[in-house]
Protein backbone atom coordinates (compact mmCIF):
# COMPACT_ATOMS: atom_id res chain seq x y z
CA UNK A 1 0.00 0.00 0.00
CA UNK A 2 2.62 2.60 1.07
CA UNK A 3 4.73 1.72 -1.95
CA UNK A 4 1.88 2.77 -4.22
CA UNK A 5 1.28 5.94 -2.19
CA UNK A 6 4.97 6.88 -2.25
CA UNK A 7 5.31 6.25 -5.96
CA UNK A 8 2.17 8.15 -6.98
CA UNK A 9 2.96 11.03 -4.62
CA UNK A 10 6.43 11.53 -6.09
CA UNK A 11 5.22 11.24 -9.68
CA UNK A 12 2.31 13.66 -9.15
CA UNK A 13 4.51 16.14 -7.25
CA UNK A 14 7.14 16.19 -10.01
CA UNK A 15 4.55 16.67 -12.76
CA UNK A 16 2.75 19.37 -10.80
CA UNK A 17 5.92 21.27 -9.91
CA UNK A 18 7.19 21.17 -13.48
CA UNK A 19 3.88 22.50 -14.82
CA UNK A 20 3.58 25.29 -12.26
CA UNK A 21 7.15 26.53 -12.53
CA UNK A 22 6.82 26.57 -16.32
CA UNK A 23 3.36 28.13 -16.58
CA UNK A 24 2.76 29.99 -13.29
CA UNK A 25 2.75 33.44 -14.88
CA UNK A 26 0.40 32.68 -17.80
CA UNK A 27 -1.94 30.77 -15.46
CA UNK A 28 -2.22 33.72 -13.05
CA UNK A 29 -2.57 36.11 -15.99
CA UNK A 30 -5.36 33.98 -17.46
CA UNK A 31 -7.26 34.38 -14.19
CA UNK A 32 -7.14 38.16 -14.49
CA UNK A 33 -3.89 38.90 -12.66
CA UNK A 34 -2.10 42.03 -13.88
CA UNK A 35 0.63 44.33 -12.63
CA UNK A 36 1.47 43.93 -8.95
CA UNK A 37 -1.23 41.32 -8.41
CA UNK A 38 0.33 39.18 -11.13
CA UNK A 39 3.80 39.43 -9.59
CA UNK A 40 2.55 38.61 -6.09
CA UNK A 41 0.42 35.76 -7.38
CA UNK A 42 3.28 34.16 -9.30
CA UNK A 43 5.64 34.33 -6.31
CA UNK A 44 3.04 32.87 -3.95
CA UNK A 45 2.09 30.14 -6.42
CA UNK A 46 5.67 29.02 -7.05
CA UNK A 47 6.68 29.00 -3.39
CA UNK A 48 3.64 26.93 -2.44
CA UNK A 49 4.57 24.52 -5.20
CA UNK A 50 7.91 23.83 -3.50
CA UNK A 51 5.89 21.94 -0.88
CA UNK A 52 3.80 20.05 -3.45
CA UNK A 53 5.03 16.65 -2.27
CA UNK A 54 3.90 17.36 1.31
CA UNK A 55 0.48 18.52 0.11
CA UNK A 56 -0.01 15.34 -1.92
CA UNK A 57 1.60 12.81 0.42
CA UNK A 58 0.03 14.29 3.54
CA UNK A 59 -3.46 14.25 2.08
CA UNK A 60 -3.03 10.71 0.71
CA UNK A 61 -1.89 9.42 4.09
CA UNK A 62 -4.76 11.20 5.84
CA UNK A 63 -7.24 9.61 3.44
CA UNK A 64 -5.88 6.16 4.31
CA UNK A 65 -6.34 6.87 8.02
CA UNK A 66 -9.93 7.94 7.36
CA UNK A 67 -10.52 4.76 5.37
CA UNK A 68 -9.41 2.84 8.47
CA UNK A 69 -12.34 4.46 10.26
CA UNK A 70 -10.13 6.61 12.50
CA UNK A 71 -11.79 9.93 11.81
CA UNK A 72 -10.68 11.59 15.07
CA UNK A 73 -7.05 10.71 14.40
CA UNK A 74 -7.26 12.09 10.87
CA UNK A 75 -9.00 15.23 12.14
CA UNK A 76 -6.44 16.12 14.83
CA UNK A 77 -3.60 15.53 12.37
CA UNK A 78 -5.16 17.95 9.93
CA UNK A 79 -5.94 20.40 12.72
CA UNK A 80 -2.32 20.31 13.89
CA UNK A 81 -1.12 21.21 10.42
CA UNK A 82 -3.57 24.12 10.22
CA UNK A 83 -2.48 25.47 13.61
CA UNK A 84 1.20 25.30 12.62
CA UNK A 85 0.29 27.00 9.35
CA UNK A 86 -1.42 29.87 11.18
CA UNK A 87 1.46 30.29 13.66
CA UNK A 88 4.15 30.39 10.98
CA UNK A 89 2.08 32.70 8.79
CA UNK A 90 2.10 35.16 11.68
CA UNK A 91 5.83 34.69 12.31
CA UNK A 92 6.83 35.08 8.67
CA UNK A 93 4.40 37.87 7.78
CA UNK A 94 4.03 39.96 10.95
CA UNK A 95 7.36 39.44 12.71
CA UNK A 96 9.80 38.80 9.85
CA UNK A 97 7.86 41.02 7.42
CA UNK A 98 8.18 38.53 4.54
CA UNK A 99 4.89 39.55 2.95
CA UNK A 100 3.14 37.22 0.53
CA UNK A 101 6.21 34.97 0.38
CA UNK A 102 5.89 34.49 4.13
CA UNK A 103 2.29 33.33 3.73
CA UNK A 104 3.41 30.76 1.16
CA UNK A 105 6.28 29.47 3.29
CA UNK A 106 4.01 29.32 6.34
CA UNK A 107 1.62 27.14 4.36
CA UNK A 108 4.46 24.84 3.33
CA UNK A 109 5.65 24.48 6.93
CA UNK A 110 2.13 23.59 8.02
CA UNK A 111 1.84 20.94 5.31
CA UNK A 112 5.28 19.55 6.22
CA UNK A 113 4.18 19.08 9.85
CA UNK A 114 0.88 17.59 8.67
CA UNK A 115 2.80 15.08 6.53
CA UNK A 116 5.37 14.35 9.26
CA UNK A 117 2.65 13.45 11.78
CA UNK A 118 1.11 11.04 9.29
CA UNK A 119 4.52 9.56 8.49
CA UNK A 120 5.14 8.92 12.20
CA UNK A 121 1.70 7.32 12.50
CA UNK A 122 2.54 4.76 9.84
CA UNK A 123 6.17 4.39 10.94
CA UNK A 124 5.23 3.49 14.52
CA UNK A 125 2.98 0.66 13.40
CA UNK A 126 -0.32 2.26 14.36
CA UNK A 127 -1.95 1.49 11.03
CA UNK A 128 -4.20 -1.53 10.56
CA UNK A 129 -1.81 -2.90 7.94
CA UNK A 130 1.94 -3.34 7.62
CA UNK A 131 3.25 -0.01 6.37
CA UNK A 132 6.64 0.01 4.64
CA UNK A 133 7.44 3.71 4.65
CA UNK A 134 10.38 3.66 2.24
CA UNK A 135 8.88 1.22 -0.24
CA UNK A 136 8.30 2.28 -3.84
CA UNK A 137 6.94 -1.07 -4.93
CA UNK A 138 3.96 -0.72 -7.22
CA UNK A 139 0.78 -2.74 -7.26
CA UNK A 140 -1.03 -2.71 -10.59
CA UNK A 141 -4.40 -3.69 -9.14
CA UNK A 142 -4.34 -1.03 -6.40
CA UNK A 143 -2.98 1.63 -8.77
CA UNK A 144 -5.70 0.88 -11.31
CA UNK A 145 -8.40 1.10 -8.64
CA UNK A 146 -7.00 4.41 -7.37
CA UNK A 147 -6.97 5.90 -10.85
CA UNK A 148 -10.41 4.57 -11.74
CA UNK A 149 -12.16 5.64 -8.55
CA UNK A 150 -10.22 8.85 -8.11
CA UNK A 151 -10.62 10.04 -11.68
CA UNK A 152 -13.88 11.85 -10.89
CA UNK A 153 -12.22 13.90 -8.14
CA UNK A 154 -9.25 14.63 -10.39
CA UNK A 155 -11.49 15.82 -13.19
CA UNK A 156 -13.52 17.99 -10.81
CA UNK A 157 -10.34 19.63 -9.51
CA UNK A 158 -9.02 20.30 -13.01
CA UNK A 159 -12.40 21.57 -14.12
CA UNK A 160 -12.52 23.93 -11.15
CA UNK A 161 -9.34 25.49 -12.49
CA UNK A 162 -10.81 25.71 -15.98
CA UNK A 163 -13.98 27.20 -14.51
CA UNK A 164 -11.98 29.88 -12.74
CA UNK A 165 -10.08 30.74 -15.90
CA UNK A 166 -13.27 31.07 -17.95
CA UNK A 167 -15.13 33.12 -15.33
CA UNK A 168 -12.32 35.56 -14.59
CA UNK A 169 -11.68 36.06 -18.28
CA UNK A 170 -15.37 36.82 -18.81
CA UNK A 171 -15.34 39.30 -15.94
CA UNK A 172 -12.15 40.93 -17.23
CA UNK A 173 -13.64 41.26 -20.72
CA UNK A 174 -17.17 42.41 -19.90
CA UNK A 175 -16.74 43.93 -16.46
CA UNK A 176 -14.35 46.03 -14.42
CA UNK A 177 -11.69 45.44 -11.81
CA UNK A 178 -14.38 45.99 -9.19
CA UNK A 179 -16.47 43.20 -10.75
CA UNK A 180 -13.51 40.82 -10.53
CA UNK A 181 -12.88 41.73 -6.89
CA UNK A 182 -16.58 41.36 -6.04
CA UNK A 183 -16.84 37.93 -7.66
CA UNK A 184 -13.69 36.84 -5.83
CA UNK A 185 -15.29 37.74 -2.51
CA UNK A 186 -18.60 36.04 -3.39
CA UNK A 187 -16.74 32.90 -4.43
CA UNK A 188 -14.68 32.82 -1.23
CA UNK A 189 -17.79 33.19 0.92
CA UNK A 190 -19.50 30.46 -1.08
CA UNK A 191 -16.55 28.11 -0.64
CA UNK A 192 -16.41 28.89 3.07
CA UNK A 193 -20.08 27.96 3.47
CA UNK A 194 -19.36 24.69 1.68
CA UNK A 195 -16.76 23.72 4.30
CA UNK A 196 -19.20 21.71 6.48
CA UNK A 197 -20.28 19.77 3.40
CA UNK A 198 -16.69 18.92 2.52
CA UNK A 199 -16.10 17.69 6.06
CA UNK A 200 -19.15 15.43 5.97
CA UNK A 201 -18.07 14.10 2.57
CA UNK A 202 -14.83 12.86 4.11
CA UNK A 203 -16.71 11.22 6.96
CA UNK A 204 -19.29 9.62 4.65
CA UNK A 205 -16.74 7.83 2.47
CA UNK A 206 -15.63 5.14 4.97
CA UNK A 207 -19.19 4.74 6.28
CA UNK A 208 -20.55 3.87 2.84
CA UNK A 209 -17.47 1.86 1.86
CA UNK A 210 -17.59 -0.35 4.95
CA UNK A 211 -21.34 -0.97 4.72
CA UNK A 212 -21.21 -1.61 0.99
CA UNK A 213 -18.40 -4.11 1.49
CA UNK A 214 -20.47 -5.82 4.19
CA UNK A 215 -23.46 -5.90 1.80
CA UNK A 216 -25.50 -3.76 4.18
CA UNK A 217 -27.23 -1.91 1.36
CA UNK A 218 -29.97 -0.40 3.52
CA UNK A 219 -27.28 1.26 5.62
CA UNK A 220 -25.61 2.62 2.49
CA UNK A 221 -28.87 4.30 1.49
CA UNK A 222 -29.68 5.57 4.98
CA UNK A 223 -26.11 6.85 5.45
CA UNK A 224 -26.35 8.94 2.29
CA UNK A 225 -29.67 10.42 3.37
CA UNK A 226 -28.52 11.15 6.93
CA UNK A 227 -25.30 12.84 5.83
CA UNK A 228 -27.01 14.82 3.06
CA UNK A 229 -29.69 16.11 5.42
CA UNK A 230 -27.06 16.86 8.09
CA UNK A 231 -25.07 18.88 5.56
CA UNK A 232 -28.25 20.69 4.55
CA UNK A 233 -29.07 21.58 8.16
CA UNK A 234 -25.52 22.80 8.84
CA UNK A 235 -25.49 25.15 5.85
CA UNK A 236 -29.10 26.33 6.18
CA UNK A 237 -28.63 28.95 8.98
CA UNK A 238 -25.66 30.57 7.22
CA UNK A 239 -27.54 30.47 3.91
CA UNK A 240 -30.54 32.23 5.43
CA UNK A 241 -28.31 34.94 6.93
CA UNK A 242 -26.55 35.40 3.59
CA UNK A 243 -29.83 35.94 1.77
CA UNK A 244 -31.41 38.09 4.49
CA UNK A 245 -28.41 40.32 5.22
CA UNK A 246 -25.99 40.17 2.27
CA UNK A 247 -24.46 43.52 3.18
CA UNK A 248 -23.31 42.24 6.57
CA UNK A 249 -21.71 39.14 5.04
CA UNK A 250 -20.02 40.95 2.16
CA UNK A 251 -18.87 43.69 4.53
CA UNK A 252 -16.74 41.17 6.39
CA UNK A 253 -14.59 40.82 3.27
CA UNK A 254 -14.94 44.25 1.66
CA UNK A 255 -14.90 46.74 4.51
CA UNK A 256 -16.11 50.33 4.10
CA UNK A 257 -17.58 49.65 0.69
CA UNK A 258 -21.05 50.64 -0.46
CA UNK A 259 -22.73 47.83 -2.38
CA UNK A 260 -25.32 48.34 -5.09
CA UNK A 261 -28.70 46.66 -5.31
CA UNK A 262 -27.48 44.81 -8.38
CA UNK A 263 -24.53 43.37 -6.47
CA UNK A 264 -26.86 42.18 -3.70
CA UNK A 265 -29.02 40.51 -6.36
CA UNK A 266 -25.98 38.78 -7.87
CA UNK A 267 -24.91 37.58 -4.44
CA UNK A 268 -28.35 36.18 -3.62
CA UNK A 269 -28.63 34.40 -6.97
CA UNK A 270 -25.20 32.81 -6.57
CA UNK A 271 -26.02 31.64 -3.03
CA UNK A 272 -29.55 30.44 -3.79
CA UNK A 273 -28.51 26.91 -4.80
CA UNK A 274 -26.24 26.31 -1.79
CA UNK A 275 -28.50 24.03 0.33
CA UNK A 276 -29.23 21.70 -2.60
CA UNK A 277 -25.51 21.16 -3.20
CA UNK A 278 -25.43 18.96 -0.10
CA UNK A 279 -27.06 16.21 -2.14
CA UNK A 280 -24.64 16.65 -5.08
CA UNK A 281 -21.47 16.48 -3.00
CA UNK A 282 -22.68 13.48 -1.02
CA UNK A 283 -23.47 11.79 -4.34
CA UNK A 284 -19.90 12.48 -5.49
CA UNK A 285 -18.81 10.46 -2.45
CA UNK A 286 -21.50 7.80 -2.83
CA UNK A 287 -20.66 6.63 -6.35
CA UNK A 288 -16.90 5.97 -5.91
CA UNK A 289 -17.57 4.38 -2.51
CA UNK A 290 -19.84 1.76 -4.11
CA UNK A 291 -17.22 1.06 -6.78
CA UNK A 292 -18.91 3.22 -9.42
CA UNK A 293 -16.69 6.16 -10.21
CA UNK A 294 -18.10 6.60 -13.72
CA UNK A 295 -21.36 8.43 -12.80
CA UNK A 296 -19.47 10.97 -10.72
CA UNK A 297 -16.98 11.48 -13.54
CA UNK A 298 -19.77 11.95 -16.09
CA UNK A 299 -21.55 14.51 -13.91
CA UNK A 300 -18.32 16.44 -13.30
CA UNK A 301 -17.32 16.52 -16.96
CA UNK A 302 -20.82 17.36 -18.19
CA UNK A 303 -21.14 20.22 -15.72
CA UNK A 304 -18.00 21.87 -17.00
CA UNK A 305 -17.76 20.97 -20.69
CA UNK A 306 -21.43 20.70 -21.67
CA UNK A 307 -22.94 23.40 -19.46
CA UNK A 308 -20.51 25.68 -17.64
CA UNK A 309 -17.89 26.65 -20.19
CA UNK A 310 -20.37 27.32 -23.04
CA UNK A 311 -22.64 29.30 -20.69
CA UNK A 312 -19.80 31.43 -19.34
CA UNK A 313 -18.58 32.15 -22.86
CA UNK A 314 -22.02 33.12 -24.20
CA UNK A 315 -24.15 34.62 -21.40
CA UNK A 316 -21.81 37.47 -20.34
CA UNK A 317 -21.57 38.46 -23.99
CA UNK A 318 -25.31 39.16 -24.08
CA UNK A 319 -26.25 40.17 -20.51
CA UNK A 320 -22.92 41.28 -19.05
CA UNK A 321 -21.38 40.14 -15.78
CA UNK A 322 -24.81 39.08 -14.52
CA UNK A 323 -24.51 36.11 -16.86
CA UNK A 324 -21.84 34.65 -14.58
CA UNK A 325 -24.19 34.59 -11.60
CA UNK A 326 -27.44 33.62 -13.32
CA UNK A 327 -25.66 31.04 -15.45
CA UNK A 328 -24.02 29.43 -12.40
CA UNK A 329 -27.37 29.11 -10.65
CA UNK A 330 -29.14 27.61 -13.67
CA UNK A 331 -26.35 25.10 -14.32
CA UNK A 332 -26.19 23.89 -10.73
CA UNK A 333 -29.99 23.57 -10.61
CA UNK A 334 -29.88 21.27 -13.64
CA UNK A 335 -27.01 19.27 -12.13
CA UNK A 336 -28.91 18.84 -8.85
CA UNK A 337 -31.91 17.35 -10.66
CA UNK A 338 -29.73 15.11 -12.81
CA UNK A 339 -27.72 13.92 -9.82
CA UNK A 340 -30.82 13.06 -7.81
CA UNK A 341 -32.14 10.97 -10.72
CA UNK A 342 -28.85 9.04 -10.83
CA UNK A 343 -28.85 8.59 -7.05
CA UNK A 344 -32.40 7.24 -7.15
CA UNK A 345 -31.39 4.81 -9.90
CA UNK A 346 -28.42 3.64 -7.82
CA UNK A 347 -30.60 3.15 -4.76
CA UNK A 348 -33.04 1.05 -6.79
CA UNK A 349 -30.09 -1.10 -7.86
CA UNK A 350 -28.94 -1.51 -4.27
CA UNK A 351 -32.44 -2.49 -3.17
CA UNK A 352 -32.47 -5.07 -5.96
CA UNK A 353 -29.21 -6.52 -4.66
CA UNK A 354 -30.73 -6.69 -1.19
CA UNK A 355 -33.75 -8.60 -2.49
CA UNK A 356 -31.51 -11.07 -4.34
CA UNK A 357 -29.42 -11.57 -1.21
CA UNK A 358 -32.56 -12.13 0.89
CA UNK A 359 -33.95 -14.70 -1.56
CA UNK A 360 -30.69 -16.64 -1.48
Amino acid sequence: MMGVVNRLSVICAILYMAAVFAFAEPLIAMMGGTGGALAYGVRYFRICTVGAFFWIYGLAGNMIIRAEGRMKTAAWMMGSGLIVNAVFNYIFMAILDMGVEGAAWGTNVGMFVYTLIGWLYFGRGKATFQAKLLSFKGDKKISTSILRLGMSSLIMSVMSLVQGLVVFNALARYGTTADIAFYGVVYRIFQFLLTPIFGLMRALQPVIGINYGAKQYDRVISSYKIFAVAALMLTLPFWIISLAAPGSILGLMLKDQAFTGRQFAYFRVYMAILPALSFIFMAMTLFPSVDKGKPAMIIGMARQFVFYIPAMLLLPKFIGVGGVYYGSFAIDAVIVLWTMIMVKKEFNGLRGKKDVKASV
